[in-house]
């Protein structure tokens, strides 16, 4: 007797602004995930360099562009420089815990300062908390938040998925007041991947020439999805994010 397989079903949607480079626009292949097969149906198209976005896996496929690049952090191999060493201690007090995916006010009111103060025309400011929740807890997979706190105050949160060979962090977002902590909520994954012996921490879409995505580059040896399948990124490649080593960077300023 055959075994029928199911494939997903893929979609396009309708081209729009880029949100990243100036004149271009984008366009998403993407699929549902659903079912007793979902995380296993994540964990492969994650290898093709495939995001999630709630019940949604998508990544670009846009015609005439292909800056969005898939990017990986290897755990294993991570040292971290000295600014990077610097805000581990800076930070090492926080009271850091990974909670089930619910969304509260407290969380809301933390993204609401953030956007406000850093980000205030972009795309998700108009977000309400309707919309905040269904990001949060809308997901059919393995998904945390993974929670900073400062004498009990909420200073930073960060959604998270956890892969069968990695941590991938959907988004992530934290006190503007709070110089560089961003950056350590991504030390604090690769940290927390390497304990757990997963080798990977997904950081999302790598786009050369875009500001708002420089500060990936910071996280090396990291590897990068091409036609040739994942491949390290080299010291030439990342240069010209190395350029601004000394600035935070914008982790959370867009989904990851």
């Amino acid at each position: 007797m055959s075994v029928q397989t199911k494939f997903p079903r893929f979609f396009v949607t309708t081209p729009s602004p880029c949100p990243y480079l100036p004149g271009q626009t984008e366009r998403k292949l993407f699929t549902e995930l659903h079912g007793a097969g979902a995380a296993e149906l994540h964990d492969a198209l994650s290898q093709i360099g495939f995001r999630r976005s709630q019940s949604v896996a998508y990544r670009p496929s846009c015609v005439t562009c292909s800056a969005c690049v898939s990017v990986r952090t290897l755990t294993q191999e991570f040292a971290p420089n000295a600014t990077q060493r610097r805000l581990t201690r800076h930070y090492a007090g926080l009271d850091i815990a990974a909670c089930r995916p619910w969304a509260t006010a407290e969380q809301f009111g933390l993204l609401q300062r953030y956007l406000e103060a850093r980000h205030a025309r972009g795309g998700m400011v108009g977000m309400d908390e309707t919309d905040f929740a269904e990001m949060i807890e809308v997901s059919p997979v393995d998904s945390y938040v993974v929670e900073y706190r400062d004498d009990g105050r909420l200073v930073g949160a960060c959604l998270t998925d956890r892969q069968a060979d990695g941590l991938s962090l959907i988004y992530s977002f934290f006190d503007p007041d709070y110089d560089g902590l961003g950056t350590f909520i991504i030390l604090n994954h690769i940290a927390r991947a390497a304990d757990a012996g997963l080798p990977h921490v997904y950081l999302g879409y790598w786009v050369q020439g875009a500001k708002a995505m420089e500060y990936k580059a910071r996280f090396r040896p990291m590897e990068r999805l091409g036609p040739a399948g994942w491949q390290r990124v080299t010291d030439a490649e990342a240069a010209p994010s190395l350029r601004s080593e000394g600035a935070e960077g914008s982790p959370g300023a867009h989904k990851l």
